[in-house]
């Protein structure tokens, strides 16, 4: 090899897999090319900053498989608090109503499957099926969420109800929609969490 450094394939060691899975080589026997469906989950505003002691995911440092996640950092923590252009938004009951709606709208007109859903106060678990990536499925439902957030005047129009991004796992067994959608719907406490 000429000096290049690649990734080990799952036979040489990669590891990397949902922990349903339980033999070492189950993924090289898969027969599916698409997802049966995405764990989509996304934040409100100014609910979750680096630096926090709950830990968190920083898009250069610390989002590498099988390294350490983000310390807490006291400092980093004031900076984002600092740098927050409003307050934290909490959903209250009747805003994640409204959240849980739109997302089913979303899915009704664009024919996605929604397997679940469960809007808590400061984030929004959803298991869908689409025929598209799971970003464009993560932007269309904060993107229905806050226009109909705001038309129910739920919202004002100078708050930015989402935090950036969110996260997006591919569902490839039957096994893994399962315990999904039983997180989802049961895994969530009887009380939003802050």
């Amino acid at each position: 090899m000429s000096g290049r450094v690649r990734s080990p394939t799952v036979r040489e060691g990669n590891t990397r897999r949902h922990v349903s899975m339980t033999k070492p080589d189950y993924i090289d026997f898969q027969d599916r090319s698409e997802a049966l469906g995405f764990l989509i989950t996304f934040r409100t505003y100014g609910t979750w900053l680096h630096g926090e002691d709950r830990g968190s995911v920083h898009r250069r440092n610390y989002n590498r498989y099988g390294t350490p996640g983000m310390p807490p950092n006291k400092s980093l923590l004031e900076e984002e608090t600092i740098a927050l252009r409003h307050a934290p938004v909490v959903l209250n009951p009747k805003q994640r109503s409204t959240v849980e709606d739109a997302i089913r709208e979303v899915c009704d007109e664009r024919k996605y499957t929604l397997h679940a859903i469960n809007a808590r106060s400061n984030h929004v678990h959803s298991v869908v099926t689409a025929p598209r990536k799971p970003e464009f499925v993560l932007n269309s439902f904060k993107s229905y969420a806050t226009r109909k957030l705001r038309e129910s005047n739920l919202l004002n129009e100078s708050i930015r109800p989402w935090a950036r991004h969110g996260s997006t796992p591919h569902l490839w067994t039957e096994e893994d929609m399962e315990a999904a959608i039983n997180y989802v719907l049961n895994g969530q406490g009887d009380e939003p969490f802050r």
